[in-house]
C-alpha cells in the first residue's frame, strides 16, 4: 500500500521495497530447495543409478542386457545366497519380535522393579557394530570358546545358527522400541469395558492387548527383517561358508573384482528391502491412526505374580545380552583367551591398524556427519514442510528413499558414482569426506522424518504472524522453530552421531589408507586372526557411544527445562 507523505503526495517506494523483500525471500527460498534437491540427486539418485547401469553391462563397460540376472539365477552357489538371506531373515524376525514384545510388556503394563536398568541393558546392542555380537558368540561358543571347553558341547556356531544369534542381539534393541512405543499407545478405556464385561485376562490379552499393537508388531517385523538381510557385520564374522546377499556382495567385489556382478547382487537385495520398506510405512500410517485426543492412558495394574515372572524373564534376557559384552571386555584384558587370564593392556595397542588412527577417524567422522547431517535433515524437512513448493511431493519421497537402501548396495554405487575417472566427483574419493556423506544418507531418513514430525507439531500461525510483520522466513526460522525444535534437533545429532560410530557396511567399501575406521579396523583385525585387538577395539567404540549417550542425555535435560518455558504457567 503506497504512503502519503506530509506534502500530500503518493509514493511508490514502500510498496517497490515490499515486493523486493518478497521477491528476494522468493530467491533465498528457492535456491535452498534447489540445493537440497541437487544435494539429493546427486549423493542419492545418481549413485543408484549408477548401480543399475553396471548390473546390465560386462566389466569391460559393455551393455548385455540381464544377463548378469541370468548368470546369477542360474549359479547355485551364486543364487543360494538370496534363500539363506530370507531364511535367516524370517526365522530372526519371529524371534526377535517374539522375545521383545515380553520385554516391552513386562516394562510397559506392569508395575516391576528396575524397568530402567532393564532398559538400559538391552539398549547395549546399539553402541556396538553388528559383527561385535558375531565375536562375542564365537568367543563363547566357537569351537574353542567358554561354554564349549567348560560343557565339551559344540553347538556349532558357525553358520546359519551363529547369523540368527548374533542378529537377534544386534535387532533386539530396535524391536522392542518399536513395541514400547505401540503398547504405550492404548487407550485405557477398551480395558475398562473388558473388565466391566467380565473378560478375563487371557481374554482381554487376545481380544484387546493384541489388537491395539497389531501395527506396532507388524513394523517391528518388517524393520528386524530390513535390518537382517541388509547387514553384513555378523555374517562375515560367524556366518563361515553360509554365504548371505550381503556378504556375497563384498566376495563378489573385494573378493573377485567383479563389479557388474556385485551390482546384480546389490539390485536383487534392493527388491525385498525396498519392498519391506514400503509395508512398514503403510503400518506405521495405520499405527498412527489409531492413537485419538481422547484416548485415556493406561495404568498398569498391580499382579505380584506376574511381576515376578516378568522381572525373572528380563533378568534373564538382561544377563545374557551382558554376559557377552562381558566376555568381549574380558578377552581384550586378558594373555590369551581362553589360556592365560593374565591381566594385560598389550590388545589395546592396535599395531596391526596403525594405532588409535581408526578411532580417532570415527570419532570425527561421526562428529562431521552430526553436525552436517543435522543441518541438512532438519532444513530440508522444513523446506519440504513449511516452505511448500511443486518439488516438495518429490523432495519428501527421496528424502525416505534412502532407508530403503541397504549400506553395501550405498558403498558399492559410491565406488561407481565417485571413484569413475574423469568426474568431478573423484576428488571425494578416498577421502573423509565421502565416508560423511556415505554415513549421512545411509541414515538420512529416519532424521528427516524426525525433523517433519517435529515441524507439523508446531503451529502455523508462528510464520503466519512473522509474514505479516514483515520478518523473513529465515529470520524466523532462526530465531523461533530451531529454538523450539531444539530437544529434537539434539535427538537427531545423537542418532547420527551414534549410527556413524558402529556402521561398516556403508563404508567397507569407501575406506582407504588414512581414512580406516574403528569398525572397518575390527573387521580387519579378525580377519588377520587378531581377534583380542578386534575386542579391544570394540570395547572402545562401545564407551565412546556410551559416553555420547551420557553427554546427550544431560543436554536433553537442560534443554528441555530451556525450550519448553513456555509452556509453564506464569505462576511459577
Amino acid at each position: 500500500m503506497a504512503v502519503l507523505p506530509a506534502g500530500g503526495g503518493a509514493t511508490a517506494i514502500p510498496d517497490r521495497a515490499v515486493r523486493q523483500r518478497w521477491s528476494g525471500e522468493a530467491v533465498v527460498r528457492y535456491a535452498l530447495v534447489g540445493l537440497f534437491a541437487g544435494f539429493l540427486y546427486l549423493f542419492v539418485l545418481y549413485p543408484m543409478g549408477q548401480v543399475l547401469w553396471r548390473s546390465v553391462q560386462n566389466n569391460t563397460g559393455e551393455f548385455i542386457g540381464l544377463r548378469n540376472y541370468v548368470r546369477y539365477f542360474s549359479t547355485p552357489a551364486i543364487a543360494a545366497s538370496i534363500t539363506n538371506s530370507l531364511t535367516v531373515s524370517i526365522i530372526t524376525m519371529v524371534i526377535t519380535v517374539a522375545l521383545a514384545f515380553v520385554y516391552a510388556y513386562a516394562l510397559t503394563r506392569t508395575g516391576m522393579r528396575w524397568k530402567g536398568l532393564f532398559r538400559v541393558v538391552a539398549m547395549l546392542p546399539i553402541f556396538a557394530p553388528s559383527l561385535v555380537q558375531g565375536i562375542g558368540f564365537v568367543y563363547v561358543f566357537g569351537n574353542n570358546g567358554i561354554f564349549t571347553r567348560l560343557t565339551d558341547i559344540n553347538i556349532g556356531v558357525y553358520g546359519a545358527k551363529g547369523i540368527v544369534m548374533a542378529e537377534l542381539y544386534y535387532c533386539f534393541p530396535h524391536a522392542m522400541l518399536i513395541l514400547i512405543a505401540a503398547l504405550m499407545a492404548t487407550d485405557a478405556r477398551l480395558y475398562d469395558a473388558a473388565a466391566a464385561l467380565g473378560a478375563s485376562r487371557l481374554k482381554t490379552f487376545l481380544t484387546v492387548t493384541l489388537p491395539s499393537v497389531k501395527y506396532g508388531l507388524m513394523s517391528a517385523c518388517f524393520v528386524v527383517f530390513t535390518l537382517v538381510i541388509t547387514d553384513f557385520g555378523a555374517p562375515k564374522v560367524i556366518g563361515g561358508k553360509y554365504s548371505v546377499m550381503a556378504t556375497e556382495i563384498y566376495n563378489q567385489v573385494i573378493g573377485q573384482q567383479n563389479f557388474t556382478m556385485g551390482a546384480t547382487v546389490s539390485v536383487v537385495l534392493l527388491v525385498p528391502a525396498f519392498i519391506a520398506f514400503l509395508v512398514d510405512r503403510v503400518v506405521q500410517r495405520r499405527q498412527y491412526a489409531l492413537i485419538s485426543s481422547s484416548a485415556k492412558p493406561l495404568e498398569p495394574r498391580r499382579n505380584p505374580l506376574v511381576e515376578w515372572s516378568l522381572s525373572l524373564y528380563c533378568a534373564v534376557v538382561a544377563v545374557s545380552i551382558v554376559t557377552i559384552y562381558v566376555v568381549i571386555l574380558i578377552t581384550s584384558l586378558v594373555a590369551r583367551w581362553p589360556y592365560k587370564f593374565d591381566f594385560t593392556l598389550k590388545h589395546y595397542s592396535f599395531d596391526t591398524v596403525g594405532g588409535y588412527t581408526p578411532l580417532l577417524n570415527s570419532v570425527w567422522v561421526a562428529l562431521l556427519t552430526a553436525v552436517v547431517g543435522t543441518a541438512i535433515a532438519f532444513l530440508g524437512a522444513y523446506l519440504v514442510e513449511k516452505c511448500r513448493t511443486a518439488a516438495s511431493g518429490p523432495l519428501y519421497m527421496l528424502s525416505v528413499l534412502p532407508v530403503s537402501i541397504p549400506g553395501m548396495v550405498l558403498g558399492l554405487a559410491y565406488i561407481f558414482a565417485f571413484n569413475a575417472p574423469g568426474s568431478p566427483l573423484n576428488r571425494f574419493y578416498g577421502t573423509l569426506a565421502i565416508l560423511i556423506i556415505s554415513n549421512l544418507v545411509h541414515y538420512f531418513t529416519v532424521p528427516f522424518l524426525t525433523a517433519t514430525t517435529s515441524l507439523k507439531q508446531m503451529d502455523a500461525e508462528f510464520e503466519n504472524v512473522s509474514a505479516s510483520m514483515g520478518v523473513p522466513f529465515y529470520t524466523t526460522f532462526w530465531r523461533v522453530t530451531v529454538p523450539i525444535a531444539l530437544p529434537s534437533i539434539i535427538a537427531i545429532s545423537m542418532y547420527f552421531f551414534l549410527n556413524a560410530m558402529v556402521t561398516l557396511s556403508a563404508v567397507v567399501f569407501l575406506v582407504a589408507p588414512g581414512t580406516e575406521l574403528a569398525a572397518v579396523a575390527v573387521l580387519l583385525m579378525d580377519d588377520a586372526g587378531d581377534t583380542a585387538q578386534a575386542a579391544a577395539m570394540s570395547v572402545l567404540i562401545i564407551a565412546v557411544g556410551l559416553t555420547v549417550r551420557l553427554v546427550y542425555w544431560a543436554l536433553m535435560r537442560g534443554v528441555t527445562r530451556r525450550t519448553q518455558a513456555w509452556t509453564r504457567p506464569v505462576a511459577e
